[in-house]
């Protein structure tokens, strides 16, 4: 196989893959042993007639689309890597006059995404981002770890917001029970939000013993529709009421939730700590105002394809977010009342952006040299063995040409990023 460039006009690139005949004949002797079995031929049992036979029964190319199929496969992907050819569709081809025992050429045509002359990129001005610890930031800390910690106790008394009520509930609209409306033992954090707007507020200062009515309207983006903004009335028992007990914040609390022996160790290693995310979270921040006026100024012709594939990206990865929390994209967008189709249009802007950056710092990258090394290939390679557990040097094996590649790809990115993060200057707070 021998790749050629033939020319590039707009974000079109054209270039020839040329196989010679051994090459054609080799592939139609796979093609031949593959699917020998198919071919009913009389006289001869399945998969034993010579290729020469099945040819003269079938017609002499038989083997040829396939071969021809299982030669651009192999050989398309080696051809972009060779010509450095980054497609964004799928090739047009077209082949010369092919003929058994003879060469041929297949000649591809190929949306690329376009050529990007990127400016006013380094010395870019932005404002200095800070986020200070406070003590009640601290403070805030700690009361989440003493919750984690807590235990239900039970309480006397009226119900409180941030009690556990045990209920027992039957739900009626019109005076008719509807499905799903009724359970028996059910535990409620009055507060959290878990049940339908409305319905947790009218339990407070109720006491355990005590049978109440909750009236509540269905939101009208309520998942079952023969409820959506209807009205209804609860007939509610409370069973018993649970009040948090939070543990004592001491020294023996301290050693409890970390390593520390004491509460002031504890507090500074807090204050450590959130002090170094509101430094990522800065970083990030200003990363971000840096990136987004690069952004404005530079305006890219971004060739339609590649906004509608950034878009079915993009539905993938929420139906993606969607399943690890246990739903389905079609479930959720009938939930939500909405077409897949309309879903994935509004995704348009978003799409759009997302590809103009790309472009931009990719730009950036190759205006400013950048590459990744092979210590940068290891580092990344080891960062990824940490994260599952395996050896670098086995997960090295596994990993294949495309994958290494994405991998160079995104560190040549990273370095266009800190490059103009580092070259912008920063204003006063």
């Amino acid at each position: 196989m021998k790749a050629t460039f033939i020319s590039r006009e707009e974000n079109d690139v054209k270039f020839d893959i040329a196989f010679d005949s051994q090459e054609f004949e080799d592939a139609q002797i796979e093609v031949y042993k593959r699917t020998k079995g198919k071919f009913a031929v009389d006289g001869f049992r399945a998969g034993k007639a010579p290729r020469k036979v099945i040819e003269q029964r079938y017609g002499e190319g038989v083997f040829m689309e396939e071969a021809i199929d299982d030669m651009l496969n192999g050989s398309y992907p080696k051809a972009l890597r060779e010509l450095d050819v980054e497609p964004v569709d799928q090739p047009r081809i077209e082949f010369s006059k092919v003929t058994k025992g003879e060469p041929f050429t297949a000649t591809v045509t190929v949306a690329v995404p376009p050529v990007v002359e990127v400016k006013d990129y380094e010395g870019v001005s932005i404002d200095e981002v800070k986020y200070y610890v406070t003590d009640e930031d601290v403070d805030g800390f700690l009361d989440n770890a003493r919750k984690s910690r807590a235990r239900l106790v039970d309480k006397e008394g009226e119900a409180a917001d941030g009690d556990t009520v045990n209920i027992d509930y039957a739900g009626f609209k019109d005076g008719i029970p509807f499905d799903g409306g009724a359970a028996d033992g059910q535990s409620l954090k009055l507060g959290s939000g878990t049940f339908i707007p409305g319905f947790e507020e009218q339990l407070l200062g109720k006491k355990a013993g005590d049978e109440v009515e909750v009236k509540v309207t269905f939101p009208e983006e309520y998942h079952a529709e023969e409820l959506a903004g209807k009205e209804a009335v609860f007939k509610v028992k409370v069973n018993g009421i649970k009040a948090e007990e939070l543990p004592e914040l001491d020294d023996e609390f301290a050693g409890d939730v970390s390593e520390f022996e004491t509460l002031d160790e504890y507090k500074e290693d807090i204050r450590k700590k959130l002090t170094e995310q509101n430094e990522r979270r800065a970083e990030a921040e200003k990363k971000n105002a840096v990136l987004e006026a690069v952004y404005e100024a530079n305006e890219i012709e971004i060739p339609e394809v590649m906004i509608e594939n950034e878009k079915d990206q993009m539905v993938q990865e929420f139906a993606s977010r969607l399943r690890q929390q246990g739903m389905e994209f079609d479930q959720y967008m009938k939930f939500m009342g909405k077409d897949a189709a309309d879903f994935r249009n509004e995704q348009a802007g978003d799409a759009e952006k997302r590809v103009r950056m790309r472009l931009i710092i990719k730009a950036i990258a190759k205006d400013q040299g950048f590459e990744a090394t092979d210590e940068d290939i290891d580092q990344e390679i080891g960062n990824m063995a940490g994260m599952y557990g395996m050896e670098p040097e086995k997960l090295k094996g596994v990993l294949g040409e495309d994958q290494i590649d994405m991998m160079k790809d995104d560190i040549r990115n990273r370095k266009a990023v800190d490059y103009v993060y580092e070259s912008a200057v920063v204003g006063a707070a």
